[in-house]
């Protein structure tokens, strides 16, 4: 039995759990709809060309949780998931993570986005080991601040070696899915490097690599 980790955003999912979130929070009018995801829309543009830290991209998306208990957030979470995200799961991705099922493997999902949205997303592909950005909780509520390492780029890599030590696992053997360039110090740690549908930096260093690259639909 071997670790077979998966990323979330353009890897399992056709689409940005955040961003497809926050257009969930303007249909309820939690976010004022046309200014939030023309904001939303901005900064992650330029988050996904490297021009924008994530702290930064965070900091403006978790303000709309502020006051807000995790209570109340699950209990719209549970049907955005099933209403919008799992159909743009990628018919490939399910096959892939039933192969690993089959073989035994221990399934990891871990992915830079909010805690509460990768975790609803995993029970419903029936994943129970998550990594993902834990948000702090102040009387009760969210604060709009995150707590711990992000797993984002070294910092996948650091919150997953804790998780290994935590869980007595190791990285023999294991395999890794991912769509983003952000991964590669992660990719490259792994005995199975795959990338999936990857952004035109990813599949430059996997063609040098010689990495396989999956096109999953």
């Amino acid at each position: 039995m071997a670790l077979a980790i998966f990323a979330l955003n353009d890897t399992l999912i056709d689409g940005n759990c955040a961003s497809l979130w926050a257009q969930c929070m303007a249909d309820m009018a939690w976010v004022d709809g046309e200014s939030y995801l023309a904001r939303e829309h901005e900064l992650m543009d330029l988050y996904l060309r490297d021009a924008l830290a994530l702290e930064d991209y965070l900091k403006f998306s978790l303000s709309s949780l502020v006051g807000r208990t995790a209570e109340e957030v699950a209990f719209v979470v549970e049907p955005f998931v099933e209403d919008v995200i799992e159909p743009l799961f990628h018919s490939d991705a399910i096959r892939c993570l039933a192969n690993h099922r089959a073989t035994g493997d221990r399934i990891l999902l871990i992915s830079a986005s909010a805690h509460f949205l990768v975790s609803a997303i995993a029970a419903r592909l029936g994943i129970s080991d998550v990594l993902a950005i834990d948000l702090e909780e102040r009387h009760g509520s969210y604060s709009g601040h995150t707590e711990g390492e992000l797993p984002y780029r070294e910092g996948k890599l650091t919150r997953l070696q804790a998780w290994l030590e935590e869980h007595t696992e190791t990285l023999d053997g294991a395999s890794f899915y991912s769509a983003s360039h952000n991964d590669l110090a992660l990719l490259s740690q792994v005995s199975r490097p795959h990338v999936v549908n990857p952004d035109a930096s990813l599949q430059e260093h996997a063609k040098q690599a010689k990495w396989p690259i999956l096109s999953w639909r």
